[in-house]
């Protein structure tokens, strides 16, 4: 049990003792994207191996050491593209793309012996082989939420503790009163990461004034935007790291107790969830009496069925108090009155594992990131059409160009790049012109779109931006509880009047009457979901309109990506075989044999049923 400073100083100082056996540790990405393609039996290979050759020397595994190699899971590293990852430490070379027949040749020459596997090692383009910090991936990043995540194992509190874990809870318990852990938040600058960016500490000031002998906190966990894994992999890679930020609240506000709504699409989060709360309860650091003081404070997890609008505030609050989830009208606010009508404090995953790290280092330290309204770092989830997908946290006040072109890579396949959206199904997109924009919560807002949770999905040129607006209306649309009018019934009319452009049915008018109506959503609906669900409708027509023109002038997608729009051309690749004009329901086809054949665009149906016959990929999709 850790029940002062002085045993907690003690615990960290016996696990650095018994860590410094292993000369070499070597740690296996187990974040869901390593997981799926095959990281967890590369960590049993690795395990199998260094005990048959007497070389393992894991805290986890072995009271008496047999070697000095450790092993062990860590969390996402964030270069989700190259994985299966794996980092020897403390060399610090990278491997990717791991499989289980390069176990025995990295232990073999780079465990073992120091030699590099350079099949495997991580190359710059100039053949270079940078240790992990020094890859472009990692180069601009500022790891404040993830610094733990690939170089600890989530699912022990001890390599927590090693990391300083805990000690910024001690610290708020010990040496500070309540209002001056809000006050260090407030002074921090740090706004909440998942929406609107409104300001942490106020939030807490507000909870914190609030009277009434119960209070709640609330870890909003329910991480619903398309392309969005930010908070899945903070809780797959560094649990205990919400659990502090939460019970640092917990004492900041008079709550006792506190919840994480996490969606149960997300299984490994909450092993690892479940985990970290059964340690901590174990050691004395939730619970009763923490750190020898009056402070109490217990956690549950609610499993959230993954409906996207619970993740508003009031609606998640419902879901938790065993009701449909659906929000309800503020004020009173969730800080007067929130779960089961007491005062209550929610914030999402990445806000509470800001926390530790402000209170350990000073609200000032924290501030000293980032620009002027916007402090500290984000972690965004890179997916789309880039050739480095996968998670990296940045600064605040970085540009779009830097996170797409020297940290994601840049557009894969050579294509040229299109469009961003940011902020998920609530923000925008966002064109070429505005790649050198700083990532901040105010410049975003004023292009259009929205920080959000942040998922940062890229389009390339093959893009059409209509049917990106479909898409995401469709998703909010069908994710509406359907409580109020504006959003239950405008985003349908809205998506009608989509899917008739896109299908070559568009009118005049019709550009305008989606204008008046996002509009009007966005003034009267009750919640967030409906006030920024016109957002990408409303970005796609700032920036990208003469494509909504073409589709309805000239019943064309400049793109060629609406299939109803499309034109399929027989190119010079065709042979004559004569396959496409017999699979043809229509007859649209003609030619004779041996010489190119032609589609007649008026009587063809688009089917495509041509293009999956033609075995020389001859025919091609063209606006």
């Amino acid at each position: 049990m850790i029940k002062t400073l002085q045993d907690l100083q003690k615990r960290r100082q016996e696990y650095e003792a018994l860590s410094k056996r292993e000369a070499k540790t070597i740690f296996v990405c187990c974040g869901t994207g390593c997981v799926s393609s095959g990281s967890f039996e590369i960590y049993e290979k690795f395990k199998t191996l260094l005990a048959e050759k007497n070389l393992l020397c894991s805290v986890e595994f072995v009271k008496e050491p047999h070697g000095n190699i450790g092993i062990k899971k860590g969390g996402c590293h964030g270069f989700c593209e190259m994985g299966p990852l794996v980092l020897i430490s403390p060399v610090g070379y990278l491997y990717t793309k791991v499989s289980l027949a390069d176990c025995e040749n990295i232990i073999e020459k780079s465990v073992i012996g120091n030699e590099i596997v350079e099949e495997l090692v991580y190359k710059n383009a100039d053949g270079a082989f940078p240790q992990q910090d020094e890859i472009p991936f990692y180069k601009l990043q500022k790891r404040l939420v993830l610094l733990n995540c690939g170089r600890s194992d989530p699912e022990s509190i001890d390599e927590y503790i090693f990391h300083d874990g805990y000690a910024a809870l001690s610290k708020a318990i010990t040496k500070m009163k309540p209002e001056e852990v809000v006050s260090e938040v407030l002074k921090s600058g740090l706004r909440g990461r998942g929406g609107a960016g409104f300001a942490t500490g106020l939030k807490w000031q507000f909870a914190s004034k609030s009277a009434g002998p119960k209070k709640y906190v609330v870890c909003n966990a329910d991480e619903g935007d398309p392309g969005a894994f930010m908070d899945r992999s903070v809780l797959e890679g560094d649990p205990h790291k919400v659990l502090e930020g939460m019970a640092i609240c917990g004492y900041a506000i008079g709550a006792d107790e506190g919840y994480i709504y996490v969606r149960a699409e997300y299984p490994l989060a909450v092993k690892r969830l479940k985990i970290a709360i059964e340690q901590a309860e174990k050691e004395g650091l939730l619970g009763k009496n923490i750190f020898g003081g009056n402070f109490n404070f217990t956690l549950h997890i609610k499993e959230g069925a993954g409906a996207f609008v619970c993740g508003e505030e009031t609606a998640l609050i419902a879901s938790i108090e065993g009701n449909r989830g659906m929000p309800r009208p503020r004020p009173p606010f969730p800080a007067i009155a929130g779960l089961w009508g007491k005062p209550t404090n929610i914030n999402n995953v990445e806000t509470f594992a800001n926390i530790s790290s402000i209170i350990l280092n000073g609200g000032d330290w924290y501030a000293s990131f980032g620009t002027e309204k916007s402090k500290g770092s984000k972690v965004f989830a890179l997916t789309g059409k880039i050739n480095n997908t996968g998670l990296a946290e940045v600064p605040m006040g970085i540009t779009m160009r830097e996170i797409i072109y020297d940290i994601g890579g840049g557009i894969n396949k050579g294509k040229k790049f299109k469009a961003v959206q940011i902020g998920g199904p609530s923000g925008g997109c966002l064109p070429e012109n505005l790649l050198d924009l700083q990532i901040d919560y105010d410049s975003l807002t004023a292009a259009g779109a929205m920080m959000g949770s942040g998922g940062l999905v890229v389009m390339d040129e093959d893009t059409c931006m209509v049917d990106v607006a479909k898409f995401f209306l469709n998703f909010t649309q069908s994710e509406s509880c359907g409580k109020c009018a504006p959003c239950r019934e405008g985003t349908k009319r809205m998506l009608e009047i989509l899917t008739r452009i896109t299908e070559g049915s568009g009118r005049e008018g019709d550009i305008e009457l989606l204008e008046d109506l996002a509009v009007n959503i966005k003034q009267t609906a009750l919640c967030g979901l409906g006030q920024t669900a016109p957002n990408p409708v409303l970005s796609t027509l700032k920036y990208f309109r003469y494509e909504y023109e073409a589709h309805i002038k000239e019943k064309k997608c400049p793109a060629g990506a609406c299939e109803k729009l499309a034109v399929y051309n027989i190119t010079e690749l065709c042979k004559g075989c004569g396959l496409c004009a017999k699979q043809c329901p229509v007859k649209a086809i003609s030619g004779e044999p041996k010489k190119r054949y032609a589609i007649d665009e008026k009587v063809c149906i688009k089917c495509g049923a041509c293009k999956t016959a033609c075995p020389f990929k001859a025919i091609k999709i063209g606006a």
